[in-house]
Parts: C-alpha cells; structure tokens; sequence
C-alpha cells in the first residue's frame, strides 16, 4: 500500500487505476462506479455544499440510508475540509431522540437526510436545527459548478467523527484524524497483504467503523474493487451475503458473531446457491464477542462449497482505535483457548482446562497488535500484569483518538494520565498475541449492537414504567449461548399476577424503541447496590444464575402462555399474515390481536416479517409502518386499504 498524508490523496490514487466500488441493492439490482467518477462526483457534490454556505471545518451529518450518496457527500466533505459525522438511520423514537443529541454537540453542523426522515423528525423536540442548515439529496445532488477542494488541512485535523452506535442517552463522539486513519488503514493493509488484486464484499453499515473503515476507506485506499450491501437486505436476505461473494470471486469479507448466526438461521436445510467461496481468503470476525461453537458450525455448513476454514479471522477492534487493535496471522487456522471461569477476574493468573472440564470457557485469539497499535494490559490501577493475566485492555498509537468529541468526563475516564485509551474489555496477552475475555463496562451485546443498561433503564423511566433505581438492566451469557440474554430486574413486592401488566410494558417499550428483545422481566424485593448508592448488578445477576428465580419464571410462563389462533373467521389477509408470523416465530403463539413488540420480537424477525409481507404485496407497507400497526389484525386492515 502506498502511503498517503490525508484521504483525498488515497482517492486521488485510486482513480488512476481500473478499479471499482459496486453498489448491490438486491438480487439482480447493482451497479459499479469506477474510482476516477467516484473523484468526479464527489467534487462536483463539494461545489453544490459550498453553494449551500457549507465551510471547511463544519460538521455535516449524514442521516442518510442511501450508499451510493452516503459515499460521494463523504468524500466531497472530505476534499473540502469539512468534517462528516455519519450516523445510523433508525425506525424507532430512540434513533431520532440520538440524533436530536448529536446535534446539540457539535459547533456547526449541517444535516444531511431526505424528505421521509425528515417529515418523521417534525415532531421530534430534540432535533434542534434551522431550515438553512438542512441539507436533501435533490439540493446536494444537482449539476452545477465544481467544488474547491481544501488546500490547508493538515494530518492530524479531524477527518471525521465516529459517534458510538450503542449509547443514546449521551452518545460519545470518537474524533478520528487523517493520521489516525491512514495509520491504522496502513496497519490492516500490512497484516493482511492486502493488494490491488483482492475482491471484497461486505454487509456491514458504512456508520460503523467496519463498515466504513474497514470495508471502503482501507479498500479505496489499496484501490480494491468492493462491493458494499445495505445492512437492511441482509436483514431480510442473508443469504444474498455469500451468494454476492460467491458471484464476485471475492478474497474477504466480514461479519460480527450475530451474522454468520442470522445467515445460518436462513440457511437451514437448504442448499444455499453458490458456486464456489475457495476464493474467499479472508473472513474478518470481530465486533462483538466472538463464539467459537458458531465459528465451528458456520465453516463446517460451508466447506463443501470451498470455504477454507484458514479464513476465518478472529479480530479485535474499536472506533477508538480508527478500527483495528489485534490481528491473528492470517492464511493460518484460527486458534483458541479453554479456560477455567473461576480465574477470569482483573489480575488472575489463567488457568488451561481441557474442552470437557466442567467450568470451562472457550475464547478465540485475536493476535498481536497491528502496525503503529500498541496493548498493554494493567490491573484497576493501571499497573502492568504479566502475559496470562487477566486484566484492563488498554491501547496507544498513531491510530489511537486523541479523545471524545467535547466530553471531558468521559475523556477523564477513559484516557489514563499517561495518555493510553482503555477500551473497556478485559483479556490477557498469550504467547499467540490477545485474548480478550469479557469487558469491565457493562455493555450488553444482543443482535449485533451494543445496549447500555442505564440507556434502556431510562427508556423505561421516560415513559413512566418505573422510577430511577426500580428497574435494573443487566446482560447474560450462558455458556451455550453466542449472544447475551437481556434480563430485567423490577423492584415488585406484590403478586405474580399484578406483575405481568408491568412485564408487558416493559417488553413492548424496549421492543419498540430499540427493537431489543427481553429475555427474562423478573421482579425483585430489592436492588443491592453499594454503600455509595451504586446498583451491584453482578450481584443479581449470580441470583439469576444460580437458580433463585426459576419458580416464578416457570409461574409466568404458565401465566402468559397463549393458545394459536384458530378461526374460520380469518380474511384471507389476516390468514396470509398469520402464516407469514408463524413462519418467522414458530416458537411463540400469535393471536389476530398479539402485540407485536409485547410478544418480544427481535428487529431481525421484524425485518424478516416485513419482507416476507412486501414480497405478497409489493410496496403496500413500509416497516416503520409496523410501529403503528402492531398486531395481525391492525396490518391486516392497513394493507386491505392500502390495496383499495
């Protein structure tokens, strides 16, 4: 890879050369750009910012679910000097309150997003922003004179800002440089032997660090042909995923642990339609906590279509660190270790117990640091352990953020005094590089995203479930699991009966809000917290383990079980939807009248449901359109209109 000061001067290399980005939108819907018109467009996109008064050192959000136009008004901030804050669109009130937050941040942002969000947001107090300071795809898209692109921004201004995909109450806004990227991108590129010769595919958001950096920024700056999939088909079409890869000849692709999980889901029995994946040589496994029985089973489901299982990559990363921290080598068989779990506390020597001992948890090795990273691990004091401990992950390097956007608590907290970033997690450094072994935050890791408990605690307190301290988040992994289990705790010192109005609620608020779906709504008489008033969710968590509330979840499954609808009095509609339901949760027993969200449906499911339903009537409802329509009976009606 050839080495670059800034961004612009990466594309100013890749449109030299013959290469391209494809745009897939469906199955038989794509279309490539060649780098040299991708240079083109995004300048002339920069000249129609400028006419809007957009100025270099502004901030321009992008709220935008469109790729192709995600990336040119990307560039065309980046050639200008302005600084794009991508940001996921939601579908519920939780992605719009965010963004309304987001806003209030920044110094001078502009907002890019089109005219159906935008009519969404009008009611929506916390998006705060001018008239004139609104940006659409028609006012950003139109022919008219070429931008001049910035002639003084140097390597160490701000690139962009990555604002983390999991906090909403107060989203942190990770500031990322051109030398923090380029240092980091140049690090990917070396461990990988990354050339212009490979092929990608990837599914993933171009809002999150892997999606963006990973999957174009790195690409774009090696001059690779990519493709890049809106996350949403995948949702609804996975097997499109592997299907692309196999059509394309690709060489890497990518996935956190949810998605070869979702792709499986869909798979099935079936024969899934690929040629051949022995082209595939890289399969980058990160983002979320990495299960090895579904690494297993996912490899072993695809090998007979030539996937080598050398390709599987299990990696470590954060935005923090512009993307990528470790790396295993790659072309070599992932590896990983079977611990006790009773020795995975903060300076704890690692015990190696064999696969059938009976306390025994399996993590995958992420490798050694890439290029200009740097890891240590510290105990709670930030003094250095020795490899096979346990302890605080904690990283430093020319790709490293110097600090949030704007946010001195959480600068003060997370960088230590002597300026390296503690990312959170817990691991141990291995004679094979990192292992990392859970996290000290408290994050919760269900459906590929990242839920903090105080977040959906307060989701619950705005809308008057319950009061602050009455209502504890916390998340579960059992061993058997490749995803936590959500579990509510309710402070609740009367009947099982009384309690279920209060479960429901909380179920069908979470399940509307962040589509989240809850394991288990337990009531409790109290909450433990410590002499400084601070909740011990660990402690409630051991009860819940240890069985102490198995009676009464087997009392209210008792409670709200259901029987499946059985009617000859269904219309033909409502039959067709009931079928579409059972198919996509055979294990729950839907009525006409079951709520959507209080039956705890995941937004997978959901976007699965909507497909599934867009597919018998084509363009008669959007899925938002199921936010107000919550049961079998109310979409029933609405497509019945909808059809005339």
């Amino acid at each position: 890879m050839q080495t670059f000061e800034l961004l612009p001067e990466a594309l100013e290399q890749a449109a030299k050369s013959a290469n391209h980005i494809g745009y897939i939108e469906a199955q038989g819907k794509e279309h490539s750009l060649s780098y040299a018109q991708l240079q083109s467009d995004a300048i002339q996109a920069l000249g129609a910012l400028q006419n809007k008064g957009v100025k270099q050192g502004d901030e321009v959000v992008l709220f935008i679910n469109n790729n192709p136009l995600f990336i040119k008004i990307f560039w065309a901030c980046l050639l200008g000097g302005i600084v794009p804050v991508p940001v996921a669109v939601g579908i519920s009130a939780e992605h719009r309150s965010k963004l309304g937050k987001i806003l209030t941040k920044l110094d001078s942002p502009w907002l890019l997003i089109d005219d159906k969000d935008l009519d969404r947001l009008s009611d929506n107090k916390n998006v705060l922003l001018a008239p004139d300071r609104i940006l659409t795809p028609e006012t950003v898209d139109q022919d008219g004179m070429s931008g001049v692109p910035a002639n003084t921004v140097t390597s160490d201004d701000t690139a962009f800002i990555q604002f983390s995909s999991g906090s909403t109450s107060d989203p942190k806004g990770v500031v990322l440089t051109h030398k923090n990227l380029l240092t980091n991108i140049n690090g990917i590129s070396n461990a990988v032997d990354l050339t212009e010769d490979d092929i990608s595919v990837s599914w993933m958001p171009l809002t999150h660090d892997m999606g963006l950096i990973g999957f174009h920024l790195t690409m774009l700056c090696s001059s690779v042909t990519h493709y890049i999939m809106p996350t949403e088909v995948f949702s609804r079409r996975p097997l499109l995923w592997l299907e692309m890869a196999s059509e394309k000849e690709a060489t890497m692709t990518c996935s956190p642990n949810f998605g070869y999980k979702h792709y499986l889901r869909a798979l099935g029995d079936k024969e899934p339609k690929i040629e051949s994946l022995a082209n595939l040589r890289l399969i980058f496994n990160g983002a979320e906590p990495i299960s090895t029985a579904l690494i297993t089973q996912f490899l072993s489901r695809l090998e007979p279509f030539g996937l080598k299982p050398e390709s599987m990559n299990t990696v470590y990363g954060l935005a923090e660190a512009s993307l990528a921290v470790a790396f295993p080598p790659h072309a070599e068989l992932w590896q990983q270790v079977t611990l006790d779990r009773r020795s995975l506390g903060v300076s704890d020597p690692v015990v190696h117990v064999t696969e059938d001992s009976e306390h025994v948890l399996s993590f995958v090795v992420e490798g050694p640091a890439v290029d200009g990273c740097m890891i240590r691990i510290t105990d709670h004091e930030n003094q250095l352990l020795a490899d096979e401990h346990v302890g605080r992950i904690q990283i430093s390097g020319g790709n490293v953020t110097s600090g949030y956007y704007k946010d001195e608590q959480s600068n003060a907290t997370t960088i230590t005094e002597d300026g390296w970033v503690d990312t959170g997690d817990l691991g141990f450094m291995s004679d094979s590089g990192l292992v990392v072994t859970g996290r000290n935050k408290e994050i919760i890791f269900a459906q590929g995203l990242n839920y903090y408990p105080h977040d959906l605690e307060a989701l619950l307190i705005d809308n008057g479930i319950s009061e602050l301290g009455k209502v504890i988040a916390a998340g579960h992994r059992p061993v058997e699991q490749d995803e936590d289990e959500v579990i509510l705790f309710v402070l609740f010192r009367k009947g099982s009966e009384e309690f279920l109005a209060i479960a429901s609620d909380c179920k069908r608020i979470l399940n509307e809000q962040t589509g989240l779906s809850v394991t288990h709504i337990i009531p409790v008489r109290r909450i433990p917290k410590t002499t400084s008033g601070k909740v011990q969710r660990r402690l409630l968590l051991d009860d819940y383990q240890a069985g102490e509330y198995d009676q009464y979840l087997e009392e209210y499954r008792t409670l709200t079980a259901v029987g499946i609808v059985h009617s000859d009095d269904l219309s033909a509609t409502e039959s067709q939807l009931m079928t579409i339901v059972n198919q996509v949760i055979p294990d729950t027993a839907f009525s006409l009248d079951t709520n959507f969200f209080d039956a705890g449906i995941s937004s997978l499911a959901l976007a699965e449901i909507h497909q599934k339903i867009d597919d018998q009537w084509p363009g008669k409802i959007d899925i938002v359109d199921l936010f107000d329509h919550q049961t079998i009976a109310d979409v029933a009606t609405f497509i019945e209109k909808a059809s005339g």
